[in-house]
């Protein structure tokens, strides 16, 4: 076993080389504070067919690295946890672009963790990890990958930060992925108000946001400009080089000679090449460019019948497979070359323009929110459905130790049909939940944390020929105003490309998939007018400069402009589903009141929600009381019921009603006694009137050192008592009694 400790800018981080999983390519048990994770990489030496990388990455999370038991009736880990599928999607597509050329060894990479500290990026952890595992091994990867989270806490930027600095402190959660000398991959979103306790990290946002036809938002979402975007990315460009530098330096000594492997020939002839080119360039080109996708797709495979049943192949004995790799590289050269040498794309657009769009608000009579988007041959239909706070999607978390709650949920799907496939419907992939994530980041900083309805978004994703995320952001930004959300910016989004060969190159504007298949980078841009609310870039080649980065954000500055303009006019036009929206009401009462709404045993707020067919949700320290249903009479008349109940007895508390401010409750030492008299009864306790205007509580526990089975055995409304505080926290005074007097 050897250990190797890394410092780099005050961050410790050990690792235990040939300590553990010693069967494996290459494994290394990484230690960080109090976290501890397992990477390794496995091989298997027998090649398989196709024409890809077969890598598979799989991050796990064990509940007992955090002291917990799995919750449900199952107790052990099963299915992975949305942040679990997303965080293995990272490392794969951090790594999967160093592996060789033709390479077809199934490799599996493992990452376990062991135990788990609530400070600790655990994402970053896990590139670091695999990475390292994956440079240790016999693996042909030459590099080193490095992974680092970028926050902006107080204008400053930060690299590594802890996990609440990014939840309470900073305006910027940018993540990017590299070598010493190249970018790989960028993930980044803007922050909506600091101290909102917003965790992109296990993809959940507790901050509230807004929902229902009577809300307003006045907050500004909070982009972040291109200037900024660019010094957070070259900030974090440096840290990158320094700390692969320091990995590959450490691990030199205990990295494994490279096995040697057969990799898979190209499928390529030159013959048949030079075929093509003198014989069927027209016919590629007319397929290229004058055809819609599932047209062209057809054609080009026309034209590979057609160049098989010619004398010559049959004569050279070029199979079917042969013809279809070559076809394709003739292809992709055709597009690049008119891309680069004519500055034309194959639907005719400029490099800089956008494709036709069309907007269509509330097509569905029943549905809260919808929004067609359809932009070119990519169309997405986004629905919005509000709910209270019982329709938030509860989930466990390693760095939390109680349970959290989502209310703000984006659902992307992807049917087969969408792109013409005959596939039946499965469960969300990693591709699916990608995506969803990206719009729900690209969206969450508009929504007012003041609020607490949840909310949320389903893309149906009807047609796509390309960035049908960026679609799912536009159509979801309108589905949002189309159910009365009034998010403080509409958003839009748009996926730029790029391809590049020696000293040219070219930026594209909202590629299409044929620009993606054949192009170098996949970069897509999120926000408004006065800034960037999410990115996400994956480069296929090998690096890129700042100066193209640069060039991109300010191109794709423009085509939001552009979006923004139309998506503004068909928000002029929206006319709500006012019959269906859920209303929503939120007011306050004095915090002393919220036992009146309660009542004995729950007994009144149970009758009001039956009665009203509401949800009512009571904050007991604020005095807030947030009414939530589908039939707005209702929900007015169950406050105008609530406010009722609070002047009941009305010699103490506030009067309802709007946000009225309360004087501030007397502050008592702890140990302080009093005699009061008991004003009510509950099943948990009774309240006693110590002074004027003021009540405590006396929990069923502290009536007695014994076992007190009801209330009523000890105390009674009326009966004078002698009482102790012994906590205070504002208007909740918490009593012990000694006597009845």
């Amino acid at each position: 076993m050897k250990k190797i400790e890394i410092n780099v800018r005050d961050e410790k981080e050990i690792f235990d080389i040939d300590y553990v999983a010693k069967q494996s390519n290459g494994a290394v048990l990484m230690r960080s504070g109090k976290t501890v994770m397992l990477a390794t990489i496995t091989m298997d030496y027998e090649a398989v067919d196709g024409d890809f990388v077969p890598l598979t990455v799989q991050y796990i999370e064990k509940a007992y690295a955090a002291g917990q038991i799995p919750q449900g009736f199952i107790k052990r880990e099963t299915k992975p946890s949305d942040f679990e599928t997303l965080t293995s999607r990272i490392v794969d597509r951090s790594l999967r672009p160093l592996f060789p050329q033709g390479y077809g060894y199934p490799t599996q990479i493992t990452i376990l963790v062991f135990s788990a500290d609530a400070d600790t990026d655990l994402q970053t952890m896990a590139l670091n990890s695999a990475a390292a595992a994956v440079y240790i091994s016999d693996v042909p990867i030459e590099k080193n990958v490095c992974g680092v989270r970028v926050a902006k806490i107080d204008g400053e930027l930060v690299a590594n930060p802890k996990n609440g600095d990014i939840e309470d402190k900073s305006s910027l959660d940018l993540f990017i992925a590299g070598t010493k000398d190249q970018l790989l991959m960028i993930e980044m979103r803007s922050l909506s108000t600091v101290g909102s306790e917003i965790i992109m990290g296990d993809f959940m946002m507790d901050a509230s946001v807004a929902g229902g036809s009577n809300i307003i938002s006045t907050q500004n979402s909070n982009a972040l400009n291109d200037e900024d975007m660019l010094e957070a990315i070259n900030f974090a460009s440096d840290y990158i080089k320094e700390k692969s530098e320091a990995y590959e330096s450490a691990f030199e000594s205990v990295k494994k000679p490279i096995a040697q492997l057969d990799y898979r020939d190209e499928k390529y002839n030159s013959d048949l090449y030079t075929y093509i080119d003198e014989f069927y360039k027209n016919d590629v080109k007319k397929a290229v460019y004058a055809m819609a996708k599932s047209e062209r797709a057809r054609e080009l495979k026309v034209i590979v019948t057609q160049i098989l049943k010619d004398e010559v192949a049959i004569e050279q004995e070029w199979d079917k497979e042969l013809v279809s790799k070559v076809m394709d590289k003739y292809k992709k050269k055709v597009v690049r070359d008119m891309i680069l040498d004519f500055r034309v794309r194959a639907d005719g657009r400029a490099l800089d323009e956008v494709r036709d769009i069309s907007i269509e608000t509330n097509i569905l009579p029943l549905a809260h929110g919808s929004c067609l988007f359809t932009r070119g041959q990519t169309q997405a239909l986004v629905t919005a459905t509000l709910g209270s706070n019982q329709d938030a999607q509860m989930y466990n978390s390693l760095t939390h130790k109680t349970p959290l709650f989502d209310k703000f949920m984006v659902n992307y799907n992807f049917p087969g049909f969408s792109v013409g496939e005959a596939s039946p419907l499965r469960a969300p992939g990693r591709r699916e939940l990608g995506h969803g994530n990206l719009a729900k980041r690209a969206l969450a900083p508009t929504l007012d944390k003041n609020e607490v309805n949840t909310i949320r978004l389903v893309s149906e994703v009807l047609e796509s020929n390309g960035s049908s995320s960026m679609a799912t952001v536009c159509g979801g930004s309108l589905a949002m105003r189309a159910a009365g959300v009034e998010s403080s910016a509409l958003i839009a989004g748009v996926a730029m490309g790029l391809v590049i060969e020696d000293d040219k190159y070219a930026i594209l504007t909202d590629i299409m998939g044929l620009e993606d298949h054949d192009g170098d980078m996949d970069f897509k841009v999120a926000g408004n007018s006065n800034g960037i609310t999410a990115m996400q870039m994956d480069i296929k080649l090998g690096g890129i400069s700042m100066d193209i980065i640069k060039e991109a954000l300010a191109q794709s500055y423009e085509a939001k402009r552009h979006i923004l303009a139309i998506m503004e006019d068909a928000n002029s036009k929206i006319v709500l589903n006012d019959d269906i929206l859920p209303s929503n009401e939120i007011f306050s009462v004095h915090p002393s009141k919220i036992v009146d709404i309660i009542g004995q045993a729950g007994k009144t707020i149970r009758e009001l929600i039956e009665k009203f067919e509401v949800a009512i949700d009571l904050d007991r320290d604020k005095g807030e009381v947030k009414i939530t249903g589908d039939n707005k009479k209702k929900v007015q008349d169950a406050k105008i019921e609530i406010i009722e109940i609070t002047k009941r007895d009305n010699g103490r508390g506030g009067r309802g009603g709007g946000r009225p401010q309360f004087k501030q409750a007397p502050q008592y030492p702890k140990g302080k006694e009093f005699k009061g008299t008991v004003k009510r009864v509950a099943a948990f306790g009774a309240f006693v009137e110590i002074e004027k205007d003021v009540d405590g509580m006396i929990h069923i526990s502290k009536l007695s050192d014994k076992r007190v089975n009801r209330v009523e055995d000890v105390v009674n409304i009326g009966d004078e008592v002698k009482v102790k505080l012994i906590a205070q926290k504002g208007h909740k005074i918490e009593l012990e009694l000694i006597e009845k007097l």
